[in-house]
């Protein structure tokens, strides 16, 4: 098992906490509303091949809130300074349902900053057919129960199992509470982000699962559609999470999108 560290960069006075892990190609990884999971199978499946470097969004538990930021836009400058300071790009990147429109808004601004991107479930863009799911309106449990298809895959017992602590509870709901600051009106998407996504050609893999009852079909469809260089792996029977319904698939998908 080669595992994970935990970091901390200087991005002007913001302390942005990091997780770390794994040897080869950098592989930025921006974790979902509800916050970074911990280290699961799909990342040390990746671990061989790829140094995952997976900042805690300002607001989730280690890197504090800043107020100065309002939008998803917002948390996409920030994260795009970082990445120039660091001179990291080009990069690739792999980003899950709000860290997905995170990534978005980041290509959008300056397509230089990705190689590759990976947008599993992603917000961001309204769809024309259905309706993202409301997951504020519910409570917690219910909504972390709406993420998956299927309850008996071992890592949503090992993340979401069992009783729920004071303390992950207060993570939980600290995460949402800036999730509604950040995405609150409109809910989850940006009106112009799809007209400035258009010529974008980052090569681009869009994966959705075809039982997710957070994101529906259509905002995949509609990244597609603006994404010139784009396309759509489909998991069956996966919901909202298939990086822990379904991992062996997910990391096979992954490694054969990035080392085309």
């Amino acid at each position: 098992m080669i595992g994970c560290s935990e970091s901390s960069e200087k991005v002007g006075t913001v302390d942005l906490h990091l997780i770390r892990g794994g040897v080869g190609s950098p592989l930025l990884v921006l974790h979902d509303e509800l916050g970074f999971p911990g280290w699961l199978t799909w990342n040390e499946n990746l671990a061989s091949d790829y140094e995952q470097i997976i900042p805690f969004q300002p607001g989730y538990g280690k890197t504090k809130r800043q107020d100065w930021m309002t939008s998803y836009r917002d948390l996409a400058g920030f994260y795009s300074r970082w990445i120039r300071e660091t001179k990291g790009a080009p990069i690739d990147v792999l980003a899950f349902s709000a860290g997905a429109y995170v990534a978005a808004e980041m290509v959008a601004s300056d397509p230089s900053l990705f190689r590759r991107m990976i947008l599993v479930a992603p917000l961001g863009i309204r769809p024309e057919e259905g309706f993202i799911f409301d997951f504020l309106a519910v409570t917690i449990r219910s909504h972390v129960v709406a993420t998956v298809s299927r309850y008996d895959c071992p890592e949503f017992g090992k993340i979401y199992g069992g009783d729920m602590t004071p303390e992950q509870f207060e993570l939980f709901e600290e995460a949402r509470s800036e999730t509604a600051r950040l995405g609150w009106e409109p809910f989850m998407y940006n009106p112009s982000l799809p007209h400035l996504l258009e010529g974008i050609s980052t090569p681009t893999l869009l994966v959705r699962g075809t039982e997710d009852q957070i994101v529906p079909k259509d905002c995949v469809t509609q990244y597609a559609r603006v994404l010139c260089n784009s396309q759509i792996a489909e998991f069956q029977g996966s919901g909202h999470r298939p990086e822990i319904e379904d991992e062996n698939l997910f990391t096979r998908s992954v490694k054969e999108f990035l080392e085309r």
